[in-house]
């Protein structure tokens, strides 16, 4: 997972990929909840998986957007830079997850995530 995150993400180390991996995993670790996050470790290598669940999930679940600022912050970096860590993570865990599990934690999540996954984001028609 971690090479394939480095690689995606073009980090010039497996440090700094790994950085990435376990500031966006501990963040989702915060806002996934359910048998989906339970499902979702069962996929990931174990390390990712203790990165994952090893989060009390938050009280108040975040927007997309918000969920990169607050990464961001958490690590402090810039929301440019925390948006491409969060992508590159995030669409090796889709792959991880498949499809028909990604559209159940999509379902779980606040709106604003499905990009974040490398996903179009869908509205209702109205």
């Amino acid at each position: 997972m971690l090479e394939k995150v480095r690689y995606d993400g073009a980090y010039p180390t497996r440090e700094r990929a790994d950085e990435a991996v376990r500031l966006v995993l501990s963040g989702l670790g915060r806002q996934l909840t359910g048998a989906e996050r339970a499902e979702l470790a069962a996929r990931l290598p174990r390390e990712a998986a203790r990165v994952l669940t090893g989060q009390v999930p938050d009280a108040r679940p975040l927007r997309g957007w918000a969920f990169v600022k607050d990464l961001a912050t958490r690590a402090g970096a810039s929301p440019a830079t925390t948006r491409w860590d969060t992508g590159s993570v995030l669409s090796t865990v889709a792959d991880y997850a498949g499809p028909d599990l990604l559209t159940r934690i999509l379902g779980r999540l606040q709106p604003g995530y499905a990009l974040l996954f490398g996903r179009a984001e869908l509205l209702p028609a109205a």
